[in-house]
């Protein structure tokens, strides 16, 4: 028996059906944009002061 001429489904292609807006890699995306490691360092140092004068 010939399967594809009995109109059996068609396998999916794992692909979303649209793009997100937000998506990761995305122009419009404000959200989760890269950290430079000074911006970075700076938060850290910054969290450490804050933290040495609580004690």
């Amino acid at each position: 028996m010939d399967y594809k001429k009995s109109g059996a489904p068609k396998k999916g292609k794992n692909s979303p059906r649209h793009q997100e807006h937000n998506a990761k890699g995305s122009d419009k995306n404000p959200y989760g944009g890269r950290e430079t490691k000074a911006d970075l360092l700076a938060r850290m140092k910054a969290a450490a002061e804050k933290a040495k004068k609580a004690d």
